[in-house]
């Protein structure tokens, strides 16, 4: 453990997997796939979703559900979630102390899908007059801070698909500044509606695999076509490792660095030498004062898109001059949360750390062979596990590399 070392010492997370920490990181171990047919998606030509099971904003919210929008609701109970985990009591905290950093791509398409349907029928009395603040970007770091008690630096990041990453290496950046002393830092999307669908789906982006939803979503496997939308959250609480020390909380693992870059290349295509990837990691591998043969696990981005999967692979071969480390995609089960799956990667990637436990890639049957990477698949790995990278990669291309440690 270094100076700089951050502890994450709460998880909250809410995913496809399931409604909790317990619940998600048991399916991820089965590798129990959560992709169905979603006839919520209406028409759509391909209505194949990851929607969070037994998701009752009201029960767990009360009253005030109502007025957020569900990314929102989904943030806040992950937030909940979080604070309880790391035994932090928000009635008596020092809130001007306390940060929040919440990781949005798509964000609010429940609001803006309805309301322009709306405009659309001449409807508009029945316009909700909470329209505005519901669809704001920021919606969901400033319902956690009202909601909590959160005083201090509170903002929205958007890095597209490395949003979720990105808002914890802010956070990180902002305990080591001095600017808090506990950040509540993760990601959250619910970008499951026919507008979502349709804009990936004329992308090319979004699986097929209509005669197998269950099974859409494939990362690393031969037979991959695209990948799966998916709604969820993941939050982390984050301390300076002495402070959680002072007040007596374990430490589930640390946040050793962080290293992010743009490709500069294309706004929805990875740089095909992986360029801005390496550079990345190599920032966040420095930030942690280690080595590539200090890594023995990447918590891989693995969309499940073709190209993706097979640059991501061939840069990690050249990180780390040969075969890299054994490496997982959680996407193959939980599908592609957008703006939250580095937030729920990184709290995955947490677990494999205490459990010394690798996930699987759910549905991988027949890796690609052009896909030269040690890749989990079938039953967890119950391994050595010290050090690992967690991996998110953003339309625009945008990159951000966690490395998180063994507490």
């Amino acid at each position: 453990m270094t100076a700089h070392d951050i502890a994450v010492t709460g998880l909250g997370l809410v995913t496809p997997g399931g409604p909790d920490v317990a619940t998600t990181w048991e399916a991820v171990c089965e590798g129990r796939a959560s992709a169905a047919l979603d006839p919520d998606l209406g028409d759509v030509p391909v209505p194949i979703s990851c929607r969070v099971p037994d998701f009752e904003p009201r029960a767990l919210l009360g009253r005030e559900a109502w007025r957020m929008d569900r990314f929102v609701q989904l943030a806040l109970v992950a937030a909940h979630q979080a604070v309880a985990d790391a035994g932090l009591e928000p009635a008596s905290w020092d809130g001007a102390r306390v940060a929040v950093v919440v990781g949005v791509g798509a964000e609010n398409r429940e609001t803006v899908f309805t309301a322009s349907r709306k405009i659309l029928e001449h409807d508009y009395a029945t316009i909700s007059p909470l329209t505005i603040p519901r669809a704001t970007t920021n919606a969901a770091a400033a319902e956690i801070g009202i909601t909590l008690g959160a005083h201090g630096p509170s903002m929205a990041v958007t890095t597209a698909c490395a949003s979720g990453a990105t808002a914890i290496g802010v956070a990180k950046d902002l305990l080591a500044a001095g600017r808090c002393d506990i950040a509540l830092a993760g990601g959250a999307e619910a970008p499951c509606h026919p507008l979502g669908s349709l804009g990936f789906s004329r992308m090319g982006a979004l699986s097929t695999r209509l005669h197998d939803p269950s099974a859409a979503s494939r990362p690393f496997d031969a037979d991959r076509d695209g990948f799966v939308l998916a709604e969820g959250a993941g939050i982390l609480v984050l301390e300076r490792a002495a402070d959680a020390r002072a007040r007596r909380a374990p430490a589930q693992a640390y946040l050793a660095g962080y290293g992010a870059s743009t490709d500069g290349h294309h706004y929805a295509a990875p740089h095909p030498t992986g360029l801005g990837i390496e550079r990345a990691v190599t920032a966040a591998l420095s930030d942690a004062g280690l080595h590539p043969t200090d890594i023995h696990h990447v918590n891989a981005h693995g969309t499940g898109t073709p190209m993706n999967d097979r640059i991501e692979a061939a840069t990690l071969r050249r990180i780390f001059r040969g075969r890299p480390p054994a490496v997982t995609s959680a996407k193959g089960a939980l599908g592609h949360t957008l703006g939250a799956a580095g937030a729920i990667e990184a709290a995955l990637a947490v677990l494999t750390l205490r459990h010394q436990t690798i996930p699987p890639t759910a549905n991988l049957h027949r890796l690609d062979p052009a896909i030269d990477l040690d890749v989990v698949a079938k039953e967890a790995r119950h391994t050595r596990v010290d050090a690992l990278l967690s991996n998110s990669y953003g339309f625009g291309g945008h990159n951000a590399i966690l490395v998180l440690k063994r507490a």
